[in-house]
């Protein structure tokens, strides 16, 4: 049972990229959340939620409770701009900051919030300081 690493935001955006659906990822918004084990090995990726062409709604409480179920200990955060956008909204940057702030409280950490385009580019927060 390999699990793969994760061991930068592009094989991060890689594996994400890999298990999106190509045939809506020009349509609408879609978040997930990719989770670890203390040595950053994958345990799985969770679909939270799909929304329309310009956002997505994402429960705080369900992200926890996937987390917090699998004992996972640290997560990356990864949604699609159907538009090709690579810029974060700002309720992007707001939604990263709230999960950051509650994954303190249970010792989860957010180590990245990816933002994937149709043809495979990515943001990563984390490479731009904004973690």
């Amino acid at each position: 049972n390999q699990l793969p690493k994760i061991t930068s935001s592009q094989n991060a955006a890689e594996l994400l990229y890999g298990q999106w659906n190509k045939n809506n990822i020009e349509l609408h918004e879609t978040f997930k959340i990719m989770l670890l084990n203390n040595a950053n090995k994958v345990k799985g990726i969770y679909q939270v939620s799909t929304g329309g062409i310009t956002g997505t709604l994402v429960d705080l409480r369900i992200i926890f409770a996937v987390v917090l179920k699998s004992l996972t200990t640290a997560v990356i955060l990864a949604h699609n701009h159907p538009s090709g956008t690579l810029r974060p909204s700002e309720p992007d940057k707001r939604l990263t900051q709230k999960i950051k702030k509650a994954g303190e409280l249970f010792d989860i950490k957010v180590l990245d919030h990816l933002i994937l385009i149709p043809d495979g580019n990515y943001f990563s927060f984390a490479d731009e300081g904004m973690l």
